[in-house]
């Protein structure tokens, strides 16, 4: 069963994203090459990742 993880973009730094788990309480933050990511993420995207997919959150 694949896993389904909830994450905002805290901040952007040349080709990373630093993003914040929303699921569960944590103050971790997850360094993510923004080739993984969806081009038009800015700081504050709600992103969701499933099947080892990032796609973006309304």
């Amino acid at each position: 069963m694949m896993e389904t993880f909830y994450y905002i973009v805290e901040s952007i730094e040349s080709d990373y994203a630093n993003l914040r788990r929303t699921d569960i309480e944590s103050d971790d933050l997850k360094l993510v090459a923004r080739a993984l990511l969806p081009p038009e993420i800015t700081e504050g995207t709600k992103l969701k990742y499933e099947m080892m997919q990032y796609s973006i959150i309304g």
